[in-house]
């Protein structure tokens, strides 16, 4: 299994992101000062790069070596862009099937859900530069290596991402409970994107309004959600049973 790749050090990361490598995430010391330091902030900032201020022990405890109060992650896998994957798929496929995650944080449940995205033919996901969880070692291992066979696409916003996908006549599902609709009274059976949220907040409300439609889980017991894996993985599935009932 190929593992998350660890540099440190301001002007190695700074060439590594010229060099064009996968940044996947960067650590800043929180009092960072210097003009090499606001070089790297700049190219961060126009790269669009996820940036994480931290206490100097945090540092320390991802690395013993000299870090110069930086430290980043390169991620295990390459990106798409959303362009570069929606045309891909469009072009082989008469009925796609994404994925878009909103702000998960947790590597375990995203290495969960790429595993799931696997299993049922999503042709891609979907997630946010900056606030998403990063493709780690703990991810990889969690999808079973589902994570080197499904395409992922980075954006600056996923508002962006359903703005496109619609415009491709992708139709926009959001997973909320926020509604009164109930998952089986929605089509899946025709191109469509389902929105996962972050587990705290779910999905955010301004992408909530854009989206085509939104659907809820039916909940019986006293707990009012699911894990968000669990919960994509009912999504995904009651696609899959619409999509199987087309072809029959």
């Amino acid at each position: 299994m190929q593992k998350t790749t660890q540099i440190y050090g301001i002007r190695a990361i700074i060439e590594a992101i010229n060099a064009g490598e996968p940044i996947d995430k960067v650590f800043i010391q929180k009092g960072l000062k210097g003009d090499l330091f606001k070089e790297l902030e700049g190219i961060l900032r126009k790269k669009g790069i996820n940036a994480s201020y931290v206490p100097i022990e945090k540092l320390n405890r991802l690395t013993q070596n000299n870090h110069q109060g930086v430290v980043a992650n390169i991620s295990p896998i390459s990106f798409y862009s959303l362009e570069e994957l929606v045309e891909n798929v469009t072009a082989n496929k008469k009925l796609p099937l994404f994925l878009l995650l909103d702000q998960l944080s947790d590597v375990r449940n995203f290495g969960a859900i790429i595993r799931t995205a696997e299993c049922t033919g999503v042709d891609g996901i979907i997630i946010q530069k900056k606030g998403a969880a990063p493709v780690t070692a703990d991810t990889i291992k969690t999808s079973a290596g589902a994570a080197f066979k499904v395409p992922i696409a980075k954006v600056d916003h996923i508002k962006d991402a359903v703005f496109y996908l619609q415009a491709c006549d992708i139709k926009i599902i959001a997973a909320t409970e926020k509604t009164n609709t109930m998952i089986y009274e929605i089509p899946f059976d025709e191109p469509c994107a389902i929105i996962m949220g972050s587990e705290d907040r779910g999905i955010s409300p301004s992408i909530i309004k854009v989206a085509n439609h939104s659907a809820k889980l039916p909940l019986l017991g006293e707990i009012g959600s699911l894990n968000v894996s669990v919960a994509c993985g009912v999504f995904l599935y009651e696609a899959v049973r619409q999509r199987q009932n087309l072809q029959s």
